[in-house]
């Protein structure tokens, strides 16, 4: 029997210290993003060029048209057009934003300097509960064993290992 209880303490201590009524931790902040767009299904939007590699590359694979601007950023940005941030390079007490979604990077010279991971700070509780099991092969972690669960939604290997929330 496989106990999260790491990874929950790990969701409600970053929500306590940002803000969010809802954290959902992932592999990495590029998980973290596109669960939010898979979620969320845009179909057009605008962010900085200014970025790294992985989110053009996730808009091919996800088939979102988009532009690049021009802008400049330092911590976080957003996705014009819909809700989502990427917060990869910020982390701070309170910094939550009602109504959005940002995504969180762990990993060498990120605020959480962990060997990787991120997580998606959030306020829809609707939304955090589809995207927690998104995040882990559309289980329901709250199910134990998982073979009693008797529905599963799309989902994908994002999780993060409950043993890494410790670090």
């Amino acid at each position: 029997r496989v106990s999260f209880d790491r990874l929950f303490k790990f969701e409600q201590d970053l929500a306590e210290y940002t803000g969010a009524p809802y954290v959902v931790v992932t592999d990495g902040c590029t998980h973290a993003l596109e669960l939010c767009l898979r979620y969320d299904r845009p179909q057009f939007l605008a962010f900085t060029a200014f970025t790294y590699l992985s989110v053009p590359m996730l808009m091919h694979h996800l088939q979102i048209n988009y532009v690049h601007t021009s802008e400049d950023w330092t911590g976080e940005y957003q996705f014009h057009g819909t809700r989502i941030w990427d917060s990869a390079r910020r982390l701070e007490p309170g910094m939550y934003r009602p109504g959005q979604m940002q995504c969180l990077s762990f990993g060498n010279g990120k605020p959480v300097d962990n060997n990787r991971g991120g997580a998606i700070l959030l306020d829809d509780p609707v939304a955090a509960e589809a995207i927690r099991k998104m995040r882990f092969d559309g289980r329901d972690l709250t199910i134990i064993p998982w073979v009693d669960q008797q529905e599963f939604t799309l989902g994908f290997h994002y999780k993060l290992n409950p043993d890494e929330c410790i670090r």
